[in-house]
């Protein structure tokens, strides 16, 4: 059973290699948009069932399911397991199949948002109180949501060459946007339609569970498993870092092009303050402009979304911009934008108010826009760039652990902050975070300047 088991996560074995030139032109064609799209929705739908608790917060405070300090302590849990499951999940997905790890991971979140839903309930029969339990649930969510990043990472890096990677790579990462924006419409309208609470975890359940089964169905593993040559050979393209050419273990692989990688730890070190400023100004944001502004839920709600729907095309242009301006480097364009968010950070808090709704959406969207961009390059693309592509999975696995590091301390911390100096504590902590970034990505500008062979 157990081997059973293990074998559907193996790669898939490679195919029959094709040698008619329009055949392998057709099929990279057609199977490079099925799995970019398959992956895209996928990792949406990761957000669907993670990020509703950061939406639904103020409903749960105002009908005193939890306090501020109480949902701190459950989103440092997640944040801890996600952080961690990123970086072994990483590990794990340069040797499994892209398909198995991802449905499993967005299946086993829908599920534990099914129990989380019932948590009431569940309480009466468990005796530990609703705080731990809750803490409970949602860190095993974070360990099924660690299995969403690192096969895209791989699926990404196989798929499509490093002179277009941050293109695509960016464009793929407007994904997680996607979700938390259209998740907290979702909310939006349930709480509209008075569905309950429960509802926030219930429907985003469903669909993540019908959305796993699809993907099961309808994705492959990498272009070898349908008998295509590999990415680099078919648009005849460099690697920026070139694996030696000896025989080494995964475990080997991981120790020489990420442990030991001073460029990586530069971009994960970055990573922190970066996720800081994300969860910090994201997360919070309904709670902010609801408690502190006197935002209705349901406005509060609907004007946070702006940070995420201006984050899809903020990500996207910082790509862009970096394949057209630099060459697929990503330092300079994570500056200009690390420069810019603290500036959004800084006027959002001064100026949200619910007598100026549109303001305060387009300020966050600001702030949306332009953590996006370093979201996306300094611990995806550039990861990818200063590592060999064995190790592209687990490089991303390990910026990300450290990006949820930064996380944990904006669950956490935001809400220590908030309660002892304020929420202008909280914007002038983000803008110290965006310094500290800007100082650990600078570090790579030679590395990136460098020829892609070294």
């Amino acid at each position: 059973m157990l081997s059973k088991i293990l074998n559907w996560f193996k790669p898939l074995p490679n195919a029959v290699p094709l040698t008619d030139e329009q055949e392998i032109k057709r099929l990279y064609r057609s199977w490079r948009i099925k799995m970019f799209f398959s992956m895209y929705f996928g990792y949406a739908l990761f957000y669907f069932t993670r990020k509703n608790l950061d939406i639904i917060k103020p409903t749960l405070i105002n009908n005193g399911v939890f306090t501020i300090e109480q949902l701190g302590t459950i989103g440092f849990v997640i944040y801890l397991t996600y952080g961690i499951g990123k970086f072994l999940s990483g590990t794990i997905a340069d040797k499994c199949n892209i398909r198995s790890i991802m449905a499993l991971g967005l299946i086993s979140s829908s599920v534990i948002n099914i129990l989380f839903a019932f948590l009431p309930q569940i309480q009466y029969m468990v005796p530990v109180s609703i705080t731990a339990l809750a803490a409970f649930l949602w860190g095993l969510n974070g360990v099924a949501q660690s299995m969403g990043f690192p096969p895209v990472a791989k699926g990404l890096v196989h798929w499509f060459s490093p002179s277009e990677r941050a293109t695509k790579w960016t464009l793929w990462s407007s994904s997680h946007t996607f979700g938390a924006f259209f998740v907290a419409q979702l909310i939006s309208l349930l709480l509209y339609w008075h569905c309950g609470w429960q509802a926030a975890f219930l429907v985003p359940a469903a669909m993540g569970i019908a959305y796993g089964i699809f993907m099961l169905y309808y994705m492959t593993d990498i272009p070898a498993s349908v008998g295509l040559p590999a990415i680099e050979v078919y648009r005849n393209d460099v690697m920026p870092v070139k694996q030696e050419k000896e025989d080494i273990s995964q475990f080997q692989i991981v120790i020489k092009y990420v442990l030991t990688n001073p460029f990586l730890w530069a971009l994960a070190i970055s990573y922190v303050f970066i996720y800081y400023v994300r969860f910090a100004t994201l997360d919070w944001a309904t709670t902010f402009l609801n408690q502190d502004r006197g935002f209705p839920e349901a406005l509060a709600a609907s004007a946070a979304s702006a940070m995420p729907f201006l984050g899809m095309p903020g990500g996207i242009v910082a790509g862009y911009l970096a394949d057209r301006w630099f060459g697929g480097r990503c330092t300079q364009m994570n500056i200009i934008y690390l420069i810019i968010l603290a500036a959004s950070c800084w006027g959002f808090y001064k100026l949200a108010d619910p007598n100026a709704f549109w303001t305060t959406a387009v300020l966050a969207a600001f702030i949306g826009f332009f953590v996006d961009g370093p979201q996306n390059l300094a611990g995806g693309v550039q990861a990818s760039r200063v590592t060999v592509q064995k190790a592209a999975a687990a490089a991303c696995g390990f910026t990300g652990m450290f990006g949820y590091f930064g996380a944990m301390l904006s669950s956490k911390g935001a809400a220590y902050i908030s309660e002892t100096y304020g929420w202008k504590g909280v914007y002038v902590s983000c803008i110290y975070a965006c310094v500290i970034a800007m100082i650990c990505i600078a570090t790579t500008w030679k590395k990136e300047a460098a020829s892609p062979t070294k």
